[in-house]
């Protein structure tokens, strides 16, 4: 979903910008689309983000051809609503992340995780292993997570390894999907993993970079709403990586994801939130062990 989710402080002033030049947005305007935002995704827009929201679908409406926010109101409650609908989550979606965000966490997935299941795998105990990125936005967490397993489990393409990595926002999962980055991005991963990754010409004189089909064919990449009731799949996952995006959300909303994620992850496993998140005090299944990083008990 959202890695992300909602709208960032830095776009405010060129948001304020655009409130003053071309259309009206009154409250009603403002507390309808917030509401809606809430309803479908989950995500809490406070009034300070008034002028944000209008920055991001003053663009929808200019694509629309429209002159008014009540028009655009309309529009989402008529025919095509439930199409616009996704250009709608996709324009209030904001997609900040990077590779190997928050470092700590790849080194304790691959201590915890990649180096043990080789192990299994060195003495013919190997089984199933998953693990799903929530929120994955244009692909760097779940790449990065690739990365990490192909480096400990070489041969990871024989074996029963999947990473699930969903997003609510259509735009970000395809781009996710291509694999390709600039290549100035490869400044990011630490220099072992950096042979995982090709410019995208054989020249290498390329801009691009791209990953590799071995890392590619780890990931299924999947819309998904995260406020969804069920989801579409059963687990149990050996890690849940939920990071930066329950920051947008009311404390009932994140609660119930916990419970949901804990639900999902194995005794054992492993859930991953993001640097500014916490769990509003001590849950019954999971265990802090490490910075932002819990254990299934």
């Amino acid at each position: 979903m959202l890695k992300s989710s909602a709208l960032t402080a830095r776009e405010s002033e060129a948001a304020f910008d655009d409130v003053r030049r071309e259309y009206e947005f009154s409250d009603a305007d403002f507390h309808v689309l917030a509401r809606i935002a809430k309803q479908r995704t989950g995500i809490t827009l406070a009034d300070s983000k008034r002028n944000l929201l209008y920055g991001r679908l003053s663009r929808r409406l200019r694509a629309l051809k429209m002159s008014s926010f009540s028009e655009y109101r309309e529009y989402l409650d008529g025919p095509q609503g439930e199409i616009e609908l996704e250009r709608f989550i996709n324009s209030i979606s904001t997609n900040h992340t990077k590779l190997f965000r928050e470092p700590h966490h790849f080194d304790h997935l691959r201590d915890n995780i990649a180096v043990p299941y080789a192990q299994a795998v060195r003495n013919n105990r190997a089984g199933r292993l998953r693990i799903w990125s929530a929120g994955c936005s244009s692909g760097e967490e779940p790449y990065t997570i690739a990365m990490v397993i192909k480096r400990e489990i070489p041969d990871c393409a024989r074996r029963d390894i999947r990473i699930l990595a969903t997003d609510i926002d259509t735009d970000v999962l395809t781009k996710a999907a291509l694999g390709e980055y600039p290549v100035k991005m490869m400044e990011e991963i630490p220099e072992i993993y950096r042979g995982l990754v090709q410019p995208k010409n054989k020249d290498k004189s390329s801009d691009t970079m791209v990953m590799s089909e071995d890392l590619r064919s780890m990931i299924a990449y999947r819309r998904l709403n995260l406020m969804d009731h069920p989801w579409p799949f059963k687990g149990p996952f050996d890690a849940i990586f939920c990071r930066n995006v329950m920051i947008y959300f009311d404390a009932p909303t994140k609660s119930n994801l916990i419970e949901r994620y804990t639900q999902l992850i194995k005794p054992g496993g492993w859930l991953y939130i993001g640097h500014s998140e916490s769990l509003l005090g001590a849950h019954p299944g999971l265990e802090l062990i490490g910075r932002t990083v819990y254990r299934r008990v």
